[in-house]
């Protein structure tokens, strides 16, 4: 399956979820905000969004620092 992530075509087989597609990649699910197809996800949501063919994803890492 092709998704879509921060504007370039990414392979996401196996991925059913938005988590398990996130932990698949190495990111940390509580640090990053987002968007799926124009909607922003709660972090508690998550593990119900279903992903399909061609689906748009912002992945936004959390960056801290003074």
């Amino acid at each position: 399956m092709q998704l879509i992530v921060n504007g370039k075509s990414r392979d996401a087989a196996g991925a059913g979820t938005l988590k398990e597609f996130l932990e698949a990649n190495g990111v940390n699910p509580q640090l990053v905000a987002v968007e799926h197809n124009g909607e922003i996800i709660r972090r508690e949501g998550f593990a119900e969004v279903q992903l399909s063919e061609g689906d748009k994803l912002e992945i936004i890492h959390m960056v801290g620092g003074g």
